[in-house]
């Protein structure tokens, strides 16, 4: 039994102010000082407020239940929170974490939500050497990073796996015959989607699909009416969209709103969010999505079912037991080693961590069990590839109409 299912109690967080240096020798009844800044406000505030906010609280109020924070020694400290908004802004992003380490002195720093954040941070990161647990971050370069920052951590894999996986997925579906080989996609031209792009155009090049339709937009897109029209128009049978969850909800609104039904319909970072059924007006199912979980696995129902009891609402079915996954991995790295960053990092990268996904183990600084692709059935976003993990099921394909 992982530590999430022994915890059930319910308390409120200790945010008291306390001055303390960046790695203190704590004396008895001090606390320990975890700072983040994320968006709360701004066009990354959906994602932040679903996958990486909910966690980051849920976390906090459950080691204080549990008496806090247990050192080498046994002895347990209260976390303490400095929180910041950075305004989906990574110029404020940036200031942020400098004020937390500078200036608040923070022990420990948690990440932001986004590809891009994470990336615009990790150089100061590493300057200031805190531990870097890149949670939300996709990207191929993680080997690189990894390499280049060697306290950093890279939680979702890289463009290339899940690309890899949709290709799988309808390559499958094709030799089927239940999809022709005509694709229309579209991509956020942020480092999410370049990155998914990146490693999704030479994959459906090698798989012989053909790319009918290849559009970028801008971040900040919101009348997606004109790209849904063209996408419609291509004749392919699978649309894919590489977009963070403003644009995967204003795409599929657009999309029932035209009757625009394809027998594939992907978009990306929103797809998996517990709120999209809503958006599709309960039609959901059929929908495909970056990530997945194992809808029957212990340790994932029960985490779900703890999430909404506690926060009142329920999970995203990606990043978002993955991020409760990574402070499980830093509680019990600084039970082991304590709140020094070296140690801490050491530990992070070769230690074996019991978590709410399972044993973790991290190959050169990177998750690397991860689902590819999920798709919405019966109500449950499920994971659908890699086609071979516990757990996966079976792709619908074609999609039922809107």
């Amino acid at each position: 039994m992982d530590k999430f299912t022994r915890r059930r109690s319910l308390c409120a967080m200790a945010l008291a102010a306390v001055a303390l240096t960046a790695q203190p020798a704590l004396a008895d009844g001090e606390t320990v000082k975890i700072g983040y800044a994320v968006s709360l406000t701004g066009p990354n505030a959906t994602g932040a407020g679903i996958t990486t906010i909910p966690n980051y609280k849920l976390w906090v109020k459950d080691v204080n239940d549990a008496g806090g924070l247990e050192m080498p020694d046994g002895s347990k400290r209260m976390i303490e929170v400095i929180e910041y908004d950075d305004r989906s802004s990574n110029q404020d992003l940036v200031r942020a974490i400098e004020r937390l380490a500078s200036q608040d002195k923070v022990d420990l720093i948690l990440p932001p939500w986004s590809t891009g954040a994470n990336l615009a941070i990790a150089p100061l990161m590493d300057r200031f050497g805190y531990p870097q647990l890149a949670v939300t971050a996709v990207t191929d370069k993680a080997p690189e990073f990894a390499g280049r920052w060697k306290r950093s951590f890279w939680m979702l894999g890289g463009g290339h796996d899940y690309a890899k996986g949709l290709v799988e997925v309808l390559t499958a579906a094709r030799e089927a015959g239940k999809i022709n080989d005509k694709v229309a996609v579209v991509s956020v031209a942020d480092g999410f989607g370049i990155d998914l792009i990146n490693g999704a155009r030479p994959a459906f090049e090698e798989a012989g699909f053909d790319l009918v339709y290849d559009k970028s937009y801008p971040l900040g897109t919101s009348d997606f009416a004109a790209m849904m029209s063209e996408a419609q128009n291509s004749e392919a049978d699978s649309f894919v969209a590489f977009s963070y969850p403003p644009d995967s909800f204003g795409m599929t609104k657009t999309a029932i709103s035209m009757g625009y039904n394809p027998a594939v319909f992907y978009v990306g970072v929103g797809g998996a969010f517990p709120i999209y059924p809503g958006i599709t007006e309960g039609k959901s199912d059929g929908v495909m999505s970056i990530g997945g979980v194992d809808v029957n696995g212990p340790g994932i129902k029960d985490y779900f079912a703890h999430h909404a009891e506690v926060t009142g609402n329920p999970p995203d079915s990606w990043a978002s037991a993955i991020t409760y996954a990574s402070l499980q991995m830093l509680e019990q790295a600084v039970k082991r080693v304590g709140l020094d960053h070296a140690a801490l990092a050491e530990e992070l990268s070769t230690g074996s961590f019991d978590t709410l996904i399972g044993t973790v183990k991290l190959e050169d600084n990177q998750l690397r069990d991860l689902w590819w692709v999920g798709q919405w059935q019966d109500g449950v976003f499920k994971g659908v590839n890699p086609s071979d993990k516990p757990g996966a099921s079976a792709p619908t394909i074609p999609k039922p109409e809107w």
